[in-house]
């Protein structure tokens, strides 16, 4: 079968665990005998590509980019749906003539995508790594920071976060400050939401339009409603997607891995407990939090390794190296993914305090996989895994004092370490889900080779 997997950026610029999930499912597809084919994007603002379409190859896989740059969003409502670029994906279907669609993310393509493929008739499927489905911000995080149901019948708490999100950039214009105030908030997104219901003749304020906001859920809805069936890694993303009216079956498929899972090496200092931290450094990651609790926990026998790229917040690493100072902490940069089991095997424990909600993030599943035990913040795509003081522990999400608790007690029980070590395993691997997902396509009758 010729498959195309659909993701919103890839390799080798964009390098996190969607991108890698789709560049291990692909691998595992063309093993089994198949011809996938990636098609990702080049995002707007990054380099340009010579043509608006084109071909490389990485790890052996083909992969087909679309620079987005000629195609920058003007608005909300371009994030979602951008009728300027069905050309292209018409185009670009005609010449590939997949058997099959496989949407491993939707954003830089848009339900310009899923328009297309439903015209020509192709059989689409998908794979939910985030909310954007449903979500303006993609991380179901309301705008006080706690976990939210999805968007509300006038869409007032969508709007919400986008007054958050706006009013926070540095060039925000004075009306978005002020909009964005906590104190006026919520009675600002109210009658933006009131507002926003008008169609004919959308009311703006300052270049934003409330409608695109108030239309995004049901835009998208009826965009996927293309899709034959979806694959959902939790059960929590799979349960919120429900709650919010997905319009395609949904069933569970756990990530797959592919390391090293050689027995750890025995602790040399049994006094001293090593953290490592692996991954994004940006605010929703929480490396913050940590390094905030490493120093609230006043225990001389805590280190941290921090892997992670200096350039991607410049502002926020500068924070990291204030809060760091006096602390036994190692900033080492980005870790290449080959090295990933040799760093586990120096680590007692991985955290990842994150903020937002993640959904079984793939570093999450390799430390496990390597027999360390993990600490997370208490977000049910993480605990869903995370047994309390078998393989790992858990801590109440962006509360400093909770985590610093679990860093004292882990510090003060050394030996807990080998315990948890000792429990900690994770065995599907890649081929697990490769085996899932051509299970989903037969159920649908596709049919495929000997």
């Amino acid at each position: 079968m010729k498959i195309a997997l659909y993701v919103h950026c890839f390799f080798p610029r964009h390098f996190y665990g969607t991108e890698a999930y789709t560049l291990a499912l692909a691998k595992e597809l063309a093993t089994a005998g198949h011809q996938p084919v990636v098609v990702s994007a080049t995002l707007a603002g990054e380099p340009g590509q010579r043509n608006v379409i084109e071909d490389y190859i990485h790890e052996g896989v083909r992969v087909v980019s679309i620079d987005k740059n000629p195609f920058p969003n003007r608005c909300v409502r371009d994030s979602y749906e951008q009728p300027a670029v069905r050309h292209l994906h018409e185009r670009l279907l005609r010449q590939l003539r997949p058997d099959v669609i496989h949407v491993c993310h939707l954003i830089s393509h848009t339900t310009a995508l899923l328009d297309v493929a439903r015209r020509m008739n192709v059989p689409v499927f998908a794979t939910l790594t985030d909310f954007f489905g449903f979500c303006y911000t993609n991380q179901l995080e309301n705008a006080q920071g706690a976990l939210c149901e999805g968007p509300d019948p006038e869409r007032a708490n969508c709007i919400a976060c986008f007054l958050k999100l706006a009013g926070s950039r540095p060039n925000a214009e004075f009306i978005a400050k002020l909009g964005g105030r906590k104190v006026v908030r919520t009675a600002v997104s109210h009658q933006l939401a009131r507002l926003g219901r008008r169609e004919r003749e959308p009311f703006t304020i300052s270049s934003f339009a409330p409608n695109d906001i108030v239309l995004r859920p049901g835009i998208l809805r009826r965009a996927m409603e293309v899709y034959r069936e979806a694959i959902a890694p939790t059960l929590f993303l799979k349960g919120a997607y429900e709650r919010n009216g997905f319009p395609a079956p949904l069933r569970l498929s756990h990530f797959g891995i592919e390391i090293d899972r050689s027995p750890k090496p025995a602790r040399r200092d049994r006094g001293a407990v090593k953290l490592g931290f692996i991954g994004q450094l940006s605010p929703h990651k929480g490396a913050h939090l940590l390094v905030e609790a490493l120093r609230a926990s006043g225990r001389a026998n805590l280190s941290l390794s921090l892997w992670g790229p200096q350039d991607q917040d410049p502002g926020y690493y500068a924070k990291l190296r204030r809060l760091a100072e006096g602390l036994q902490i190692k900033f080492l940069g980005i870790l290449p993914r080959a090295e990933l089991a040799e760093a586990f095997g120096t680590l007692d424990y991985l955290a990842i305090p994150s903020t937002w909600y993640e959904n079984s993030p793939l570093i999450l599943l390799q430390a496990l996989a390597t027999h360390t035990p993990v600490i997370v913040a208490d977000v049910p795509g993480m605990t869903e895994f995370v047994e309390y003081g078998v393989n790992g522990f858990h801590f109440a999400r962006g509360n400093l004092g909770s985590l610093t608790g679990v860093l004292r007690r882990v510090a003060d029980e050394p030996n807990l370490a080998s315990e948890l070590c000792a429990a900690s395993s994770y065995e599907r691997v890649p081929a697990d889900m490769a085996s899932d997902l051509l299970a989903l396509y037969a159920a649908h009758g596709l049919i495929l080779p000997n």
